[in-house]
Order: structure tokens, then sequence, then C-alpha cells
């Protein structure tokens, strides 16, 4: 009989910390008083002791090493160091299905996910400055020609997509303007009292054709956290338990070929991994309450939700509307914290502890009755990853 292998239930999101989010280059504090506030946050959510922490996962080269953290948080012992290989934001559901692989696995029994981020205080990603001036390797393939930039590389994906599949730029304008919605409502975001509407979209400057300005994630300092522990230990502290239904990451084939020579190219990278999440979490699209997903640039949002099924090509001008994307009312609730668009830019990790907020039922945008929240990472990169966490009504 073949031994099923899956996370399904066994791990709880016990508690979600933040700092302060600041525009890029506005903290007053250095990145690691970022994080250690968003940890001792996370900490205090859960009631729990930060010295019981005894594991780590984060993801895309987060500059706060494992070691020195665990020094400073007082751990009694750190018994799992780890990090999500490659992917940029792509890595911060796999930093949550990593740590919770490793809870279930018995390597830790708590387990802190955590992203720490200050653009001020290093290179901006948005900013091609910091390229080298002798250029070699898969570089030399693009930067000589003038694509420098990710939204450059990104806006080359979402032309494909809109030229193969007819994607009209007002789908793309509903994802910013759901973003900007939900912000008005939530104090934490940087975007709070700054609400969007067409007009202003359709006049805002071109960052790279197809993106105006809105169309971009923002750049920000701050720092976000997540505390997993085992599913039966969740029940006994502070927090209504959220559970892990399921985790997934990946790419589909040649999706991280050099050159932009991937076979399939107008794609979020989600076309194997969705399938996968979904099948672990024993759900479909269609039992999903709320959506947060990743935006790097509205377009691989787009690419996203149609690839996890939410809805066709042909069907995407007319599902993805400002009025379907918006909560309470809207048929699939998106980015309901505002996200990387309006909310902040922490590398995504925002948009999962939005999602454990939504089950519990403390969003500032909550959906009625939300059991099921699904959430993606960074669509367009290699590896992109996803999940799913529920109520204890899905187990």
């Amino acid at each position: 009989m073949k031994q099923k292998r899956t996370l399904r239930g066994q791990v709880a999101v016990a508690g979600v910390g933040e700092s302060i989010y600041y525009k890029h280059g506005k903290s007053p504090d250095a990145q690691f008083k970022l994080l250690l506030t968003a940890i001792l946050n996370a900490a205090n959510d859960a009631g729990i002791d930060p010295r019981d922490i005894d594991g780590i996962a984060t993801y895309a080269n987060d500059g706060n090493p494992s070691d020195r953290l665990a020094a400073a948080l007082g751990m009694k012992q750190l018994r799992f160091s780890n990090m999500v290989f490659g992917g940029g934001g792509g890595g911060g559901s796999g930093a949550v299905g990593n740590a919770a692989a490793a809870i279930h696995a018995g390597f830790a029994d708590c387990v802190v996910v955590y992203r720490g981020l200050a653009q001020g205080q290093g290179a901006r990603f948005g900013n091609a400055a910091h390229y080298p001036t002798v250029i070699a390797g898969e570089a030399a393939t693009w930067i000589p020609y003038g694509m420098m930039s990710p939204a450059q590389m990104f806006a080359m994906r979402t032309t494909r997509l809109m030229h193969d599949h007819g994607i009209e730029r007002n789908t793309l304008r509903s994802v910013a303007m759901a973003a900007y919605h939900h912000a008005q409502n939530n104090p934490r975001a940087v975007m709070h009292g700054r609400p969007l509407d067409e007009e202003k979209y359709n006049a805002s400057r071109w960052i790279t054709e197809p993106f105006r300005l809105f169309d971009c994630c923002l750049e920000n300092d701050g720092a976000a956290a997540m505390i997993l522990v085992p599913a039966d230990r969740a029940k006994d502290l502070k927090q209504k338990p959220v559970y892990l239904l399921g985790a997934a990451q990946g790419a589909e084939y040649r999706s991280g070929a050099g050159g932009h020579n991937n076979p399939d190219y107008a794609t979020s990278s989600f076309k194997t991994v969705g399938p996968n999440l979904f099948e672990m979490a024993e759900l479909g699209p269609k039992d999903v309450d709320v959506v947060q997903s990743y935006e790097n640039f509205t377009g691989g949002v787009v690419m996203s939700l149609i690839e996890h099924g939410f809805c066709t090509y042909e069907e995407a001008n007319e599902f993805i509307t400002f009025e379907n994307l918006i909560a309470p009312s809207g048929k699939l609730p998106l980015n309901t914290s505002g996200g990387n668009l309006a909310e902040c830019y922490m590398h995504g990790l925002e948009l999962n502890i939005e999602a454990v907020r939504q089950i519990r039922g403390t969003s500032p945008n909550p959906v009625a009755e939300a059991e099921v929240a699904f959430v993606n990472s960074g669509p367009m990169v290699t590896p992109a990853t996803n999940m799913i966490v529920g109520s204890e009504a899905t187990l």
C-alpha cells in the first residue's frame, strides 16, 4: 500500500507579525531591528516565548542570517535553518511550506518564516543602476539591448499574454484598482488615504508598456513574520488556529531557460505547481473564498488566476473586473490588504499574513465566513510557490 504523504492539516499558523511599513529609505531603524520587531510581534500574537522558536525559514537571499537571528532572539536551540533557492519573491509560500515540512518531519517544533527588507539601506529592486559595467553570461543577452529592470523583463511576458489571448489593459487596471480600494480600509497600508480611480490610473505615467505606474509593486522598508507549530499544539495557543492545507513549489518544463528562451513564455510558472497544490489540499478553485496573488506587476496576477483555474483565458476580461475582485461583495476578492501594490512590498509575505487574517476574521476587508484562503507567490519567476490555508471546518 502506497504511503500517503501530505502536509494537509498537520501544521498551523499560530502567530503573525509585522513592523511598521515605510516607503523605501524612510525607515528610522536598521533592517535587522525591523525584523526583530516583526518576529516579536508574531510571538506575542501567538502567545509564545520567542526563545522557544527552534526553526527558521526564509527566501529571496534574505540578508538576516539565521545564526545572528537565533542569538538575538535568545533561542534555546536552533534545530532547522532553511532558505528557498532562487525565485526572489516567488519563495514566500515556499518558505511556509518548508517550515511546515520541517515540523511535520520532526526537525523542529516552532518555526518562524520571515522576510526583512529595507530597500533604502541596500539596492533597490526596481533600479537598474546596480548592474556592473562589464557584462558577461546570461546578462549579456539582454542588458546591452536595454532590458535592465524587472518591469522591462516582465512587460515582455505580459505583452505576449495580451497578444496571444486578447487580454485587455482594463483587466490589468482592475487588479490595481482592487488593491488600492482595499488599502483604504487598512491603516497599515503605505497607500492608505491615497485612493485610485480609472482616471488617475489612465493618466499615470508609463513605466514600460504595457505597465503604467500603478501596475507596478511598491518599494518599501519593513519586515514580516509568521510562526508555525504542529496542529495539535496550535489549539492551546492564543489565536484561532489557521491550518496549512497545502503548499507547492516549482515550475514547468524549462521555465528557467536563459535568455528568455523558455518555450511557454506567457506564463506565471504555475501551470504544474497549481494542480500540485490543489491535489494536496484536496480542494479545487471553486472552494477558495479569497485570493492573495503576488503582484510584482498586474500582468502576473492575471496569468496566475488563469493558471490556477479561477477563470479561463477566454473568460478573463469579463471575470477579472473591479467589481468581482473587491471584498466583501466580489465573486473572488483579491489582495484584500492592498497587496504589493498598495499595502507594502515585503516580498509578498504580507499576502500570506493577510490570508491568515481572513481565516481568523481579522482582515481590514473581511470576506464573510471565509474558510479557505489561497496565496500564490512570485508569478513569472522560477521557482514559483503557493499555499492554501483554512479553518478547522476544512479539516
